[in-house]
Formats: structure tokens, sequence, C-alpha cells
């Protein structure tokens, strides 16, 4: 991803390993980083997030992408079986703390099931 600065290569590399049927707020992952705020890692994820698993990264209050994404995020969602109240990811079930990295040997375990 050409033009991309360090901190928005981390934050893209954050949610690309978010697990299927789980989400991060935009605050937990710069709390995860150390590192920017909620509307820093929003703006990374306005500028680039289009080839990550932007669907996965949510407002503190569980609600998804904007009005116009809504309806992709929702259908997402439940293509992944993530656990929602309403049209909001329910934060107490599907909030993903960083822990047990969906990664083995730096692929993916999805990656890993298609070779």
């Amino acid at each position: 991803m050409d033009g991309l600065n360090p901190f928005a290569e981390r934050v893209l590399d954050v949610v690309e390993r978010i697990p299927p049927g789980r989400v991060m707020a935009y605050g937990d992952i710069a709390e995860y980083l150390g590192e920017g705020g909620p509307r820093q890692v929003g703006r990374v994820m306005s500028l680039w997030g289009g080839g990550v698993a932007w669907w996965r990264v949510v407002h503190a209050d569980g609600s998804g992408a904007s009005s116009d994404h809504r309806e992709e995020c929702l259908a997402r969602w439940r293509e992944e079986g993530t656990p929602v109240r309403g049209d909001r990811a329910d934060m107490r079930r599907a909030r993903w703390d960083g822990q047990g990295d969906s990664r083995v040997d730096g692929r993916s375990a999805d990656s890993q099931k298609r070779d």
C-alpha cells in the first residue's frame, strides 16, 4: 500500500487480524497500538480501509459504518455470525481484545485453509 505512513500501516495490520465475527472500536485500535486516538484511526480507515475488513471496525457503541455502507456492514456481520443487538454489534460478545491472534506463522488461518 503505497503512500501509507507507519501509523496507517499499523492500523490496517490490526484490522486485518480481527477474526471474522469479532469487532474492535476505533478507540480500541488506538489503545491496542498505544498511539493515536479514535479520530486518527477513523481517518486511516476512511482513506485506506477499503482493502481490509472495514466492517469489523465500529464506534464504541457498536454502530457500524456510515449510512451509505450500513446495509453492506450488516450483511457482512450476518455472514460472519457477528453477535448483534438490533443494528449494532453486541460489544460485550463481539469485541476482540487483540489476544488470540488468528494468524499462524504470519498468515491468517483462512489463507492456510486455502493452501
